[in-house]
C-alpha cells in the first residue's frame, strides 16, 4: 500500500500505529480477538467511504488515523458494536452506545415468538436500545407500544432508533422501573431483564463488561426481575394477552413456576437458534 505523504517519515516508513488492514488484523489477534482479520475489515469498511468527496481529507490521512484509532479501541476489548456505533438486529440496524445493552441474535427469538401472536398494543419493560419494541412495531403496521427504562440515557438511544426506523409516532418512551410508570393494559408484554447472577459476572468476557451493569445483573440470583414482572403482568394484561420474557438458558423451570403462580396459562418455552431455552411465554386467561 502507498501511504499518503502526510504519513511519510524517514523515506517510506509509516508513523507508529497507522495500520494497514494486515497490521490491524495482527494487532487484534495479539489482543485475544480470534477473528482479527474479519473485524479489521469490518472497521475499515465502516470508515472508508465508497466514494471520496474530499480527496484532500483522504490524502491528509484522516481516514487512516480514524481507522487506526478504532482498531486500538477494539484491541482494548471494547465491543465491536460500540466501536462501530451500531448493531444489526432482526430486520434493522440499531444505534448502540455504552448506555444500552448490545442487542444480540439470541434475543430475536423473543421478537419471533411475539410476532406469532395477535396483538395491537404492546409494552416493553427495560427497553434499552429499543431493539425489541421497535422491531415489533416495524414488523406490524398499525400497532402501538409503550417502552420503559429507568435509564434516561438508554431512552435517548431508543428514541433515536425509533425515529431512524420510523416508528416514533407509534412508540411512547417512559422513564421508570418496570411497571411503576404504567397505568394501562396491553395485549402483549415483553422484556429482556437482567438475568446474570452476581457470581456469574466474574466470568464474563471483557466486551460484555463494557455494557451497563444494571442491564446485565440484578446483583443477586438473576431471578429477582422475573419475580416483579410475573407478579405485575396480570394486572397490566388484557384478557387473553401474552407475557413473554427472555431468560438465561438454565432459568426455564424457575420462570415457568413464577408464570404459573401468577395465574398465566399456556406457559411454554421457545428456543433460540442454538437450541437453548431462551423465551418463556404465558397467557392471561380469557
Amino acid at each position: 500500500m502507498k501511504w499518503p505523504s502526510a504519513f511519510r517519515r524517514c523515506g517510506s516508513e509509516k508513523p507508529k500505529e497507522i495500520y494497514t488492514i494486515t497490521d490491524a488484523a495482527k494487532h487484534l489477534r495479539s489482543a485475544g480477538i480470534a477473528d482479527g482479520a474479519r473485524e479489521a475489515r469490518q472497521i475499515w469498511a465502516s470508515i472508508f467511504p465508497a466514494n471520496y468527496t474530499d480527496h484532500g481529507e483522504m490524502m491528509d490521512g484522516v481516514f487512516h488515523r480514524r481507522f487506526s484509532d478504532q482498531v486500538n479501541l477494539r484491541a482494548s476489548r471494547v465491543p465491536m458494536s460500540h466501536v462501530l456505533g451500531k448493531r444489526a438486529f432482526y430486520e434493522h440496524t440499531f444505534k448502540v452506545t455504552p448506555d444500552v445493552l448490545d442487542p444480540r441474535p439470541d434475543t430475536e427469538a423473543l421478537v419471533i415468538a411475539a410476532l406469532e401472536k395477535p396483538w395491537d398494543r404492546m409494552l416493553d419493560l427495560g427497553t434499552g436500545s429499543g431493539a425489541i419494541a421497535i422491531s415489533l412495531l416495524a414488523a406490524r403496521e398499525g400497532t402501538t407500544g409503550v417502552a420503559t427504562d429507568k435509564s434516561a440515557a438508554a431512552l435517548k438511544v431508543a428514541s433515536q432508533n425509533a425515529h431512524a426506523i420510523e416508528v416514533a409516532e407509534r412508540l411512547v418512551l417512559v422513564e421508570g422501573s418496570w411497571f411503576e410508570p404504567i397505568d394501562k393494559t396491553f395485549d402483549l408484554i415483553v422484556s429482556n431483564p437482567p438475568y446474570i447472577t452476581k457470581r456469574e459476572m466474574r466470568s464474563l468476557s471483557p466486551e460484555v463488561l463494557h455494557e451497563p451493569r444494571m442491564a446485565l445483573t440484578d446483583e443477586g440470583d438473576g431471578l429477582s426481575c422475573y419475580r416483579i414482572i410475573a407478579a405485575g403482568a396480570p394486572e397490566h394484561l388484557n384478557a387473553g394477552g401474552w407475557l413473554m420474557v427472555e431468560i438465561g438458558p438454565t432459568q426455564a423451570a424457575d420462570v415457568i413456576a413464577m408464570f404459573e403462580v401468577a395465574g398465566l396459562q399456556n406457559v411454554a418455552i421457545r428456543r433460540d437458534l442454538d437450541g437453548r431455552d431462551r423465551v418463556i411465554v404465558g397467557q392471561k386467561p380469557l
